[in-house]
């Protein structure tokens, strides 16, 4: 029997290894197909979508149409943070033309007004540092105030864009940031080179000021 096994032995080899490349790519076709199931899935459903796809083959029209429809809220954002409304002007041309470069990049992942938004605040906040705008280094606590503070949600949205172009350009532009674009400290800190305890700090003056603002304008009321 061990000499009939031996004479076998080649061919029992040659099987085993066929077995092993069947079963290994199988199992690389299930990694493909579970990675590509995850693209489809993770893919933002866009509501202007078909204008987004006719701005990616190129189309003119449909990209001065994108444009008309993104204008506006993209303009509000840029102008919270340059505080300038010449400059936001021209950021939003420079955006735009930016975003219609690179429109084939964009994937889907997110919606296309968050990856629009993101060339946009880019783009704002490389204005400001040619203006050289810079931030002190902020220690002192700040007490009584949470982050987590809802007090605005019930002001006029209006009213408080109009405020927060009032406050101090470090205040203003790590409150819009954090509180009206989802930015956290860390990535503030790493974005306008400070500390991320000076972000912070220049957060919690920021919500004071802007509460004496409003109050000011008997807006806003402590509870």
């Amino acid at each position: 029997m061990v000499y009939e096994f031996v004479n076998h032995f080649p061919a029992i080899l040659i099987i085993f290894r066929i077995f092993r490349l069947v079963v290994q790519h199988w199992l690389k076709s299930v990694v493909i197909s579970t990675e590509k199931e995850k693209i489809l899935k993770a893919l933002y459903k866009n509501i202007h979508q078909e204008v987004i796809d006719r701005c990616i083959d190129g189309d003119e029209t449909a990209r001065f149409q994108l444009y008309k429809i993104y204008y506006k809220p993209m303009y509000s954002v840029s102008l919270r943070i340059v505080n300038n409304e010449a400059d936001a002007e021209d950021i939003m041309q420079e955006a735009f033309l930016k975003a219609f470069q690179k429109i084939n990049s964009y994937r889907g992942e997110v919606s296309f007004g968050a990856w629009l938004k993101k060339i946009v605040i880019n783009r704002s906040l490389d204005y400001l540092k040619k203006r050289k705008l810079h931030f002190n280094e902020l220690t002192q606590q700040i007490p009584d105030i949470s982050e987590t503070d809802n007090s605005y949600q019930d002001i006029n949205l209006l009213a408080i864009n109009n405020a927060i172009r009032k406050l101090p350009d470090g205040y203003r532009v790590v409150l819009s940031l954090f509180l009206l674009e989802g930015y956290s400290h860390k990535e503030i800190s790493k974005i306008l080179g400070i500390s991320n305890s000076n972000s912070r700090t220049q957060y919690l003056r920021a919500k004071n000021k802007l509460r004496e603002l409003l109050k000011k304008e008997e807006i806003y009321r402590y509870n």
